[in-house]
C-alpha cells in the first residue's frame, strides 16, 4: 500500500508544478510597462482584475435596486388588507400572507417585485395566490396592478401640489 502512495505523490506532485505559470517568454505587449514597469506590476495596477478574494468582498453582498417610492407606497396602500410577512425595499419586493378583500368571499396573497425607479407599468410585477389554490385569473392580476399604479400617480400629483 505505502509503494502506490509514494508513485501517486510523485505524480500530483508534478501536475500541480505543471500549473505554474511560465514566466520564461516575453511578456505580452502592455503600453503600462513601456515606462519600465514589468507585467507583473501592470496586472496589479488593473482595474478591471478580479481575484477569487473578490467574492468575500462588501461589494457583492447583494444587488440592490432602486425603487419608486410612489410605487411602494402604493402598493401597501391597495394591498392594505393583506397582513405584510417580509419587505424589502433594497430588492424591491413586498410578500404579504393571506387575506380577504373587502367585500370578497376568497382568500388572497400577493407577492409584489418592483425592479425600475421608473413609476411605469413595467417596473411593477404583482403575482396573487388563492388559499384554495385555485388559479388567480390574469383581469384580477391586472385589476390590482392598474389599482397600484393609479394609486402610485395619485401620489405623485399629490406630491407635486406642495
Amino acid at each position: 500500500m505505502r509503494l502506490l502512495t509514494i508513485p501517486g505523490l510523485i505524480i500530483l506532485t508534478a501536475t500541480v508544478s505543471a500549473c505554474g505559470r511560465n514566466n520564461d517568454g516575453p511578456p505580452a505587449y502592455n503600453p503600462k510597462t513601456l515606462g519600465g514597469g514589468n507585467a507583473a506590476e501592470a496586472e496589479l495596477d488593473d482595474p478591471n482584475r478580479s481575484t477569487i478574494w473578490d467574492l468575500f468582498g462588501p461589494n457583492n453582498a447583494e444587488q440592490t435596486t432602486q425603487v419608486n417610492r410612489y410605487l411602494w407606497a402604493a402598493s401597501l396602500d391597495v394591498l392594505n388588507f393583506l397582513p405584510v410577512q417580509e419587505v424589502d425595499p433594497f430588492t424591491g419586493v413586498i410578500v404579504t400572507g393571506y387575506g380577504t378583500p373587502p367585500g370578497g368571499g376568497r382568500s388572497y396573497r400577493a407577492t409584489v417585485h418592483i425592479s425600475d425607479p421608473a413609476l411605469a407599468a413595467r417596473s411593477l410585477s404583482v403575482a396573487l395566490q388563492t388559499s384554495g389554490g385555485a388559479p388567480v385569473s390574469a383581469a384580477t392580476t391586472r385589476a390590482v396592478e392598474d389599482a397600484i399604479l393609479s394609486r402610485a400617480r395619485q401620489l405623485r400629483i399629490a406630491d407635486n401640489k406642495l
